[in-house]
């Protein structure tokens, strides 16, 4: 599909139904797009030890995180260099070498060749043991940042802190509330299978208009259940699922940050999670590691749903991510992992499971309520009876501010803002997709 074409599917305030339903579209995301961003991997604890391996994908290719002999992360192709098997098929483990379940061809952790078995085969047809060609490849880069690890399966120019700009302050917030400095994944990763196009659920996150929506229902539930029993402080999850039903009004004062390269975050000071009650221990813990002013400011940030675009979104108040994996068109895994904040008492890292069990699950209160309303648009966009979806909301309302641009909590800015960097990325010249300037 030429960039002409591509242009007339965004405009200044909608978007053709195209984009979410056009096998052609998805194919050329993964190529551009998902080959070209910085893409969340997973986190360096969940690779604590040398040989320890996580498996997972960047866009729809399979990868490896692995921790190598010489301590360094690494991200691998999952495909072995001899007849393209996945080398890897277990979600996470430990092996002192990566072996081929076909042929036998093993790889020693950092990707080079250890083993190719029966090697009077290969005597004068030119095969070298040693020539890269018959590694395991690494993606084109890989880098941490405060143990969060991505990767670009093509180098696109621009260095992680760059691509992520002002979002790290979210996951310096997250560090910062850990008493110990350091945040753990905790358990396997909440899988919730989506039946619709990747974009739709990632658009959702800051979509402010929807809850008092699709969620009228659980928060009424919620605000009976305690107008009946009447305890004399709110359960945890009572604190938890009531918010979803407040006010436009409430979620205007929040507000919504656009930032480059697509990011976005919803709140500043203020979001659904700062009703919540203190943890026992939790404050003086933090106290005892950065005294008490500091403790205040820490406290004090409270982002919703901070977006790195196209993969990944945190928490800060509530330390849970949630890792974006398209699978087809109309078909995205979201994986949701939760962080213990080292040094911090275990009720936080309830109270944060609870949420996800509560909010995120295929089970839960909430989450089955958006995935309605994904399924009935992927659906209906499908099909004729209007081309285009609006995100006119609040448009040429937005403010510069020294973080990004700013609009009330109902404005469709981040959607907006993702299609812009969408566009950039499919568009842009063949190399070097994401430009210095767009990310500053």
């Amino acid at each position: 599909m030429d960039r002409r074409k591509l242009n007339d599917l965004v405009r200044e305030d909608r978007v053709h139904r195209r984009v979410y339903t056009d096998p052609e579209i998805f194919d050329l995301e993964m190529a551009r797009l998902w080959s070209r961003a910085w893409i969340y991997v997973g986190h360096e604890s969940q690779v604590p030890e040398v040989g320890c391996y996580y498996t997972t994908t960047v866009g729809t290719r399979p990868v490896v995180m692995v921790r190598d002999e010489t301590d360094r992360v690494r991200v691998l192709h999952n495909r072995c260099a001899h007849k393209g098997a996945r080398i890897v098929t277990r979600p996470s483990g430990r092996s002192s070498v990566l072996r081929c379940p076909y042929h036998g061809w093993s790889y020693h952790l950092d990707g080079s060749l250890a083993v190719a078995p029966h090697p009077t085969g290969f005597e004068g047809t030119g095969f070298d043991r040693c020539d890269p060609a018959f590694h395991l490849k690494p993606l084109a880069r890989s880098a941490s940042y405060g143990g969060f690890v991505f990767a670009q399966i093509e180098d696109s120019g621009v260095d992680l802190e760059t691509f992520l700009g002002d979002t790290r302050r979210t996951l310096d917030n997250v560090l910062d509330r850990a008493p110990e400095g350091r945040v753990t994944v905790v358990g396997p990763g909440l899988p919730y299978l989506h039946e619709c196009n990747w974009k739709m659920f990632v658009e959702n996150l800051n979509d402010a208009v929807h809850p008092m929506v699709a969620h009228a229902s659980v928060g009424d539930a919620c605000r009976r259940y305690m107008a009946d029993l009447s305890p004399p402080e709110p359960p945890p999850e009572a604190q938890i699922i009531d918010p979803f039903g407040s006010s436009y009004e409430f979620f205007d004062k929040m507000g919504v940050t656009a930032l480059p390269c697509g990011h976005s975050y919803m709140g500043a000071t203020s979001s659904i999670h700062t009703g919540y009650s203190d943890i026992p221990g939790y404050h003086e813990a933090l106290v005892a590691r950065h005294g008490e002013q500091k403790t205040r400011a820490v406290l004090s940030q409270n982002r919703h749903n901070t977006i790195v675009y196209p993969s990944f979104t945190i928490k800060d108040a509530i330390q849970a991510l949630r890792v974006v994996r398209p699978i087809s068109v109309r078909e995205t895994l979201i994986d949701t992992y939760h962080l213990r904040l080292e040094g911090a008492p275990e009720a936080l890292l309830r109270r944060t499971i609870t949420y996800s069990r509560l909010i995120n699950s295929p089970a839960s209160m909430v989450g089955p309520d958006d995935w309605e309303c994904y399924t009935r648009m992927q659906e209906a966009l499908s099909h004729d009876g209007g081309d285009w979806v609006y995100l006119g909301r609040h448009l040429h309302q937005e403010h510069d501010t020294n973080d990004g641009l700013r609009a009330p909590g109902t404005s469709d800015l981040s959607a907006r803002n993702q299609f812009k960097a969408w566009l950039e990325y499919l568009t842009g010249p063949e190399t070097e997709m994401t430009g210095e300037a767009r990310c500053r």
